[in-house]
């Protein structure tokens, strides 16, 4: 199904909702209403309602959604039915909290491939990954096919790895580095400017966010 028409808002509280059911799911708990689930998640029933009418009926009236039954159709809207090898360009300290995450794995996401340009990094194992040379990314990203990447690099060479990326096949981009790339409008990229998150959170300590 393409996201026609879907707004970006409704597929960002896709993961979400995948997340609270899967909490549900371990508590033993078989069926929720769209109110209760909102409630987990600070969004109106209505609100729901309508993120997952987009993908199909899941639930029943008066009943609600069978838990085990809307994480698997989740699951499928969300690509985490199949396993997907991901590269990360990067080696540094970010890129080490990155390869230490389990959480990944459990929802199908490995990180398979590891790129450095820093050549005393260039070899090394973490997890099993050894850490390769970046000016052999291209030709391995192209040979096994690789969609997503992730990007942990200083801002001035974030572009250009983009670039590099983008031009053998990756199609989808995580992108940690404290810049925003530019990329065609085909190419799915999620910026995570983590200094920006964390200066959010002061505003509202300063003098004007606690007035």
């Amino acid at each position: 199904m393409k996201n026609i028409g879907i707004p970006e808002t409704t597929i960002e509280r896709l993961p979400l909702y995948y997340r609270s059911l899967q909490k549900l799911n371990k508590q033993n708990v078989e069926v929720i209403s769209s109110k209760n689930l909102g409630k987990r998640l600070g969004l109106p029933s209505t609100q729901v309602r309508k993120d997952l009418s987009y993908y199909g009926e899941f639930g029943r009236r008066g009943v609600g959604y069978e838990v085990s039954v809307l994480i698997k159709q989740l699951e499928k809207i969300l690509g985490l039915n199949k396993s997907w090898a991901l590269a990360l360009v990067g080696a540094g300290n970010l890129g080490h909290a990155l390869l230490d995450y389990h959480g990944f794995r459990k929802l199908g996401l490995n990180i398979r491939y590891v790129f450095e340009r820093d050549q005393e990094k260039i070899g090394e194992e973490f997890n099993g990954i050894k850490v390769r040379d970046i000016k052999n990314m291209e030709e391995v990203i192209e040979k096994n096919e690789i969609k997503i990447a992730i990007i942990a690099v200083p801002a001035e060479v974030a572009q250009e790895i983009a670039d590099r990326l983008i031009a053998v096949g990756v199609k989808a981009i995580w992108n940690f580095a404290p810049t925003y790339l530019q990329v065609p409008e085909d190419i799915k990229l999620k910026n995570e400017d983590l200094s920006i998150g964390l200066v959010g959170l002061t505003y509202h300590l300063s003098d004007y966010g606690s007035e």
